[in-house]
């Protein structure tokens, strides 16, 4: 069982049209956090999913079912569209509203009371996947190998086509208007906008994205075509990739350096191996499930390698953003990578 309360998440992944408007992260699709995770903003989308002592500084709006497990910490209002699971100890520092059925754990605070159209249970919901793991076990134990497929199936499609992946934040990360720190691989999908320097093992960002923020990882790091990052984009080792039509509005530091002849980067280029112009494009189709706004197709998927408890360090190289139009943050400015 121990197994199966660490959590799963080992990939930061932002869906298609992904924004974060004012403080609020908004996505038409689900939001998935990993346990000891922080989220310093709010949270709007379909079904919103926490694992053990998450915090959020911000409020939550689910369209769909909102579960938090135990510890978890909100600081503001939880308005649920349809069913709210709250584990034991979770404190709400609002108001608590549900549309639909509340199971409620053990010594949960909720400032501002709360209010449920439905039932309300009051018990230890039992967390998701341990509920999933379970439900399954029993199901191939006694032979129904078709039942099993197909309740994963309803689980995983909610009996309705999904157009989104779900934005999914790795245990133990912290994600800020600041900055977005994991310690895993990242993949943004296209049409996105965000804000704050993303950290990541290595990251893949789509097409048509506008960041305000450097982009840093340890393996390598590919800019689809369209977006505009202000900002450094920074690796310690691997391949820096540029798409065409992409703006990169600081400097490029790497070992090796691939920019299509089509690029802009306003920055200087720093290769400590080889630096080339290419006239291919960069990635060849959606880096996340999903729809956005259609932008220009490109090329191979840059290398995600995933090298386990890589832990933060600087890099002297280029973390100074030149000043940009649209809000920035200070880059580094925590003194973290």
């Amino acid at each position: 069982m121990p197994a199966f309360r660490s959590d799963p998440l080992d990939e930061l992944v932002i869906p298609a049209g992904t924004h974060v408007e004012e403080h609020d992260l908004v996505t038409e699709g689900d939001v998935i956090v990993g346990g000891q995770s922080t989220v310093e903003f709010g949270v709007r989308g379909r079904n919103v999913m926490a694992g053990e002592r998450v915090t959020f500084d911000g409020h939550i709006e689910a369209e769909g079912d909102c579960r938090l497990d135990m510890w978890c910490s909100v600081a503001d209002n939880v308005l649920v569209g349809e069913d709210a699971y709250l584990g034991e100890r979770v404190s709400v520092g609002g108001e608590l509203r549900v549309a639909g059925n509340l199971d409620i754990g053990d010594d949960v605070d909720i400032e501002d009371g709360f209010e449920a159209n439905g039932w309300i249970v009051i018990r230890n919901p039992m967390p998701t996947i341990v509920f999933l793991f379970v439900y399954l076990s029993q199901l191939l134990r006694i032979g129904e190998e078709e039942k099993a497929e197909e309740m994963l199936s309803a689980v995983l499609d909610d009996g309705e086509e999904r157009d989104h992946e779900p934005v999914l934040i790795p245990r133990g990360s912290r994600v800020s208007d600041d900055a977005w720190q994991v310690s895993a691989p990242g993949r943004i999908g296209d049409g996105c906008r965000l804000h704050g320097n993303i950290r990541a093992e290595s990251l893949v960002v789509g097409r048509g994205n506008e960041i305000f923020g450097s982009l840093r990882a340890r393996e390598g790091i590919t800019v689809g075509a369209d977006t505009e990052v202000t900002g450094n984009v920074t690796t310690r080792n691997g391949t820096i990739r540029v798409g065409p039509d992409a703006n990169v509005r600081g400097d490029i530091a790497a070992e090796y350096v691939e920019v299509h002849h089509e690029a802009t980067v306003e920055g200087a280029i720093r290769a400590r191996e080889e630096m080339s112009m290419v006239s291919e494009p960069v990635i060849d189709d959606a880096v996340v499930g999903g729809t956005a706004e259609s932008v220009e197709t490109e090329n191979e998927t840059a290398d995600a390698s995933t090298l386990a408890d890589w832990e933060d360090g600087g890099d002297a190289d280029g973390d100074e953003r030149e000043a940009a139009e649209a809000p920035t943050p200070t880059d580094d400015a925590d003194g973290t990578d």
